[in-house]
């Protein structure tokens, strides 16, 4: 399995912004798929995942109502559309392949810096 993150950039708070993961190599919709992120000098941290269908999502507190997670199973991609960033949200985002419990297989990261 391969992943691919994409979609990072320079955005100014209160800006959206939409990150894309293509997945490759495998079944898709034998995943769930999830984002993490990881700030300067903080441990990596729990975004926000999605069952095979998206049809069962999960968020962090920091991002619930402000970020969603979407599949593309056609396509087979997930999304992160973020919205109302905030500086706190820069870090570097990771997508991931697994179940709920883990998660197993990692794309490289695509950094979002948010800017006050």
């Amino acid at each position: 399995v391969q992943l691919q993150a994409s979609g990072g950039g320079l955005v100014q708070a209160g800006g959206s912004l939409s990150l894309s993961c293509a997945f490759s190599g495998g079944t898709f919709t034998s995943y769930a798929m999830a984002w993490f992120r990881q700030a300067p000098n903080k441990a990596r941290e729990f975004v926000s995942d999605c069952n095979w269908s998206g049809h069962t999502t999960h968020y962090a507190d920091s991002v619930k109502g402000r970020f969603t997670i979407v599949r593309d199973n056609a396509k087979n991609v997930v999304y992160l559309q973020m919205g109302s960033l905030k500086p706190e949200d820069t870090a570097v985002y990771y997508c991931a392949a697994g179940n709920f419990s883990a998660y197993g297989y990692w794309g490289k990261g695509t950094l979002v810096t948010v800017s006050s």
